[in-house]
């Protein structure tokens, strides 16, 4: 049997990547941070144990970037949805609307990603935050802001803020009355962005936002 090329190689370690991805977001947002392990997350994934140290340092890391990369699809989705617009004020009303809907959606993950950022590590720099970064940063430039490197910042302080509000146990804000406040702030108007300021939280299928579809060709080159 011939060996597989560098080219396959590197297309299943994508995959495996992408099934832990995956999987720490459904387990976490299904049993919380504390009772999902890592083994857990490999077994899901259908990947060794070790492979999981591979890719990621420890458990916070790989659920910050999953949660990330959730972040970044989810928003993705909402500024490129039909019927596209170039328009800034009404993607940056997406953007609002898509966080907000994850806070509404997933709570329990958003929550315990609010709790990651506080922990001694902190917030932590990875491929899939950096596209985050990149996609509301152009947002914020779009929108008509003077000075993109200190409206980008802003516009995330104050997301983040909001989802932690809505995610407070005990005394959580509404999330319409958030979205007003956000929407007030940038002078949108309500009628913008998807309109979904309320709704019963529900976890949908996130396969979408991880390509582990594609089959490798283990011919040799």
């Amino acid at each position: 049997m011939s060996p597989r090329s560098a080219s396959v190689n590197e297309e299943l370690r994508r995959r495996s990547r992408e099934r832990l991805l995956q999987a720490a977001v459904e387990l976490v947002d299904e049993r919380g941070f504390e009772a999902t392990t890592l083994g857990d997350i490999a077994d899901r994934a259908g990947s060794a144990r070790g492979l999981v140290s591979y890719y990621f340092p420890g458990k916070r890391r790989l659920v910050q970037s999953a949660v990330h990369r959730l972040m970044h699809r989810t928003l993705e989705e909402a500024l490129e949805r039909e019927p596209r617009t170039e328009d800034g004020r009404e993607r940056l009303a997406r953007a609002i609307d898509a966080i907000l809907g994850l806070a509404r959606e997933h709570p329990v993950l958003m929550r315990q990603h609010m709790a990651g950022l506080l922990h001694e590590e902190g917030f932590v720099q990875c491929p899939e935050q950096q596209r985050l970064s990149e996609l509301l940063g152009d947002t914020i430039a779009r929108s008509g802001a003077e000075d993109v490197s200190s409206g980008y910042p802003m516009l995330r302080a104050l997301l983040m803020g909001a989802v932690y509000a809505a995610l407070v146990p005990g005394v959580p804000m509404p999330i319409p009355v958030l979205r007003a406040e956000l929407f007030e702030r940038y002078g949108l108007d309500g009628e913008l962005g998807s309109s979904q300021g309320g709704g019963e939280p529900g976890r949908g299928d996130l396969s979408r936002f991880f390509a582990t579809e594609r089959e490798p060709d283990d011919r040799a080159e």
